[in-house]
């Protein structure tokens, strides 16, 4: 197939990049290559996809109009996977204007493109974050989700919703992936595994939120590629017993559907730490804080849904998962 990924250059674009050449699949990557993290990072990704003959890259941003009509207007793609967006929960709180053009304004665009090109299947990144202060565990794609508590978490229920608008007018396939706490090689440099690391590395403490009582349903980036190459081959289509009186945020009568990816096993934040902390033989020095505007305490994934569309099940342990990222990262960066 003909796949546009969006987001080429992120953790996860790279990853399932990667993953669908080595399948076969002709990919064309788009990335606008934003500093909102070390640029050197993504173009190291690239520099991994580029000797593929069928990967073709773009450097373009998603807010830019008309550079995203030319580009639906000049391919035909079998399916798009939207990856791109401003990420980070705690970054939305101190720059909201980046998630509004990028994750909002960006999405109608890939929307609007798929639409008019007649794309067969859009499938887009969502997050965990948009469970908010919901507290009934595991989360549930069937469980009312109106209530984020970050611009970050706001912009991806609205991805969801606007997706949902398109797959009801246009009969647009859409499928909405709510990633959960996803780490691995090639991470990105904001997320707690990578500062955890660096830091104990470098001797310097560890900032530990809500002084330790933080669980998260952590997910190895093997695992989440596979989940999503899986449901690239699912069409989904209307639920016929669903039902206006009763409605199931988790399904609808158009071609829409969401789903979870987590491990569905969420683990305490000091056993993470105790983990990388056995992987690196060294202790952490730890700075115990308060919990962070717009964190949650916990979250896990009931991903049913998930298995019973495309029988899978994300697996990988804490320590496996440590350890590839840590092999990754002091080969990287050539520390000893």
């Amino acid at each position: 197939m003909e796949i546009l990924v969006t987001g080429a250059a992120g953790f996860i674009g790279f990853h399932l990049s990667r993953r669908l050449l080595e399948l076969g699949h002709r990919v064309v990557g788009i990335d606008n290559l934003n500093p909102y993290y070390d640029v050197t990072l993504k173009q190291a990704r690239l520099a991994i996809l580029s000797p593929f003959e069928e990967f073709r890259f773009l450097e373009m941003d998603l807010a830019d109009r008309k550079a995203m009509e030319e580009l639906f207007s000049s391919n035909r793609f079998d399916r798009v996977v939207n990856l791109a967006a401003q990420a980070g929960v705690r970054y939305s709180i101190t720059d909201p204007h980046a998630y509004v053009e990028s994750n909002m304004v960006g999405f109608l665009h890939v929307l609007e493109g798929c639409r008019h090109s007649k794309v067969p299947l859009l499938l887009y990144a969502s997050s965990s974050s948009v469970y908010g202060l919901n507290t009934k565990m595991p989360f549930s794609v069937h469980h009312n989700v109106d209530h984020p508590i970050s611009l970050y978490a706001a912009s991806k229920k609205s991805n969801e919703l606007m997706a949902h608008s398109y797959s009801h007018l246009y009969g647009l396939a859409t499928i909405g992936l709510r990633f959960f706490t996803v780490y691995g090689p090639w991470g990105r440099p904001d997320m707690a595994l990578f500062l955890f690391t660096k830091a104990i590395l470098e001797g310097r403490p560890i900032k530990v939120f809500n002084h330790g009582r933080m669980k998260r349903d952590f997910t190895y980036i093997d695992d989440i590629v596979e989940g999503v190459v899986r449901v690239l081959g699912l069409i989904p289509t209307g639920d016929p017993a669903w039902s206006g009186d009763s409605p199931d945020p988790g399904s609808s009568p158009s071609a829409y559907r969401v789903f979870n990816i987590g491990n569905n096993n969420p683990v305490e934040l000091m056993d993470f730490i105790g983990a990388l902390e056995k992987k690196l033989g060294r202790e952490a020095l730890k700075e115990f804080l308060p919990m962070q505007p717009g964190d949650v305490p916990a979250t896990y994934a009931d991903i049913d849904d998930l298995f019973s569309a495309v029988g899978f099940r994300p697996a990988t342990g804490i320590e496996e998962g440590i350890g590839g990222f840590v092999d990754w990262y002091l080969e990287y960066y050539s520390c000893k």
